[in-house]
């Protein structure tokens, strides 16, 4: 069974604010069906979440990527919403994500919060200069223009979650997310919403230099494996360079007196150089294969839309 809208809300230990989010996403979205994903919790979580009426299910491995690759492997929807459950998203703007994808056929929308009220309602100045920092560093890497790289507030397509290989644990999974979408050209929008700090008494789960740093090696190793030509070829550049750097005197005190000074260094930098040739044919090698890779993902995204198209059908054939 196809669901037309399916909120998705992954939660662990937040028995303070899950009942109002899954009322709020209720009240917001009455034709949605609301799902809690709880990643062993050991407070009221799931009481909760089950008396406000959402349906809860559970994944038993540690970590917000885990809980992701469960909903996005059960749950079938036209469009999905996902939202952390610790009501740091008013659902005002949910209408808007869900009819980005329904009406103008958006693969992914993220919930811009760095436009709005990010900087002033997060108290954490760490998070905030992680946040600027991935924006950045992505948008200039992928030549892309996603507003809020970490946010935890998205909109969903079908072949967008049908497609989408979950390879992350924890909260690295929004960037593998944002740089999948970029990579395999989907359509992205940004849609402005507002945020709000935890309430007292809610703690983060987030690590600011822990998962700060598991972030950061997951958008290095993206890059490598999406655009290696260009990632090989930075290292075949600077090896050379290097290399060069240190021959030029070398050569210099040959041409003056017609002997080589230093062999060692002669010789790591002849080393350096076929490093570099090396690095920058294997950019060559795995260049080739990432274009297949996405040739293949194109025919794995048409296999998915006819498969969408008839669990429509099927659908409409029931009613």
């Amino acid at each position: 069974m196809m669901d037309k809208v399916a909120v998705l809300i992954p939660c662990y230990n937040e028995e303070q604010t899950i009942a109002k989010v899954v009322r709020d996403a209720r009240n917001a979205l009455p034709e949605a069906v609301i799902y809690v994903y709880d990643n062993n919790s050991t407070d009221r979580t799931v009481e909760l979440a089950k008396a406000a009426g959402a349906i809860v299910r559970h994944e038993y491995k540690q970590g917000k990527g885990n809980v992701i690759r469960r909903m996005f492997r059960e749950i079938d929807a036209q469009c999905y919403l996902m939202l952390d459950g610790d009501d740091t998203y008013p659902l005002g703007c949910a209408r808007e994500l869900v009819d980005k994808v329904l009406v103008h056929n958006a693969d992914m929308v993220v919930g811009d919060r760095l436009s709005s009220t990010y900087f002033t309602e997060n108290k954490r100045p760490f998070h905030n200069f992680g946040n600027s920092l991935m924006r950045i560093g992505i948008n200039r890497l992928f030549h892309s223009d996603i507003k809020d790289i970490m946010t935890g507030y998205r909109a969903f397509s079908y072949e967008f979650v049908k497609t989408f290989p979950v390879f992350s644990k924890g909260f690295e999974i929004e960037t593998e997310m944002s740089i999948h979408a970029v990579n395999y050209n989907m359509q992205v929008d940004n849609v402005v919403v507002e945020y709000r700090d935890r309430p007292e008494g809610s703690k983060s789960k987030l690590n600011t230099y822990s998962d700060g740093m598991r972030v950061l090696y997951k958008m290095f190793q993206l890059y490598r494996n999406y655009k290696p030509l260009k990632f090989f070829g930075g290292i075949c550049l600077v090896l050379i360079l290097i290399a060069l750097m240190l021959m030029i005197p070398i050569i210099s005190v040959y041409f003056k007196i017609g002997q080589v000074p230093r062999f060692p260094t002669l010789i790591v930098c002849g080393f350096m150089v076929l490093a570099g040739i090396q690095s920058f044919f294997a950019g060559v090698i795995l260049e080739v294969m990432a274009a297949k890779d996405r040739r293949d993902f194109e025919y794995r995204l048409n296999r998915v839309s006819s498969e969408k198209r008839r669990k429509l059908e099927d659908k409409n054939n029931e009613v």
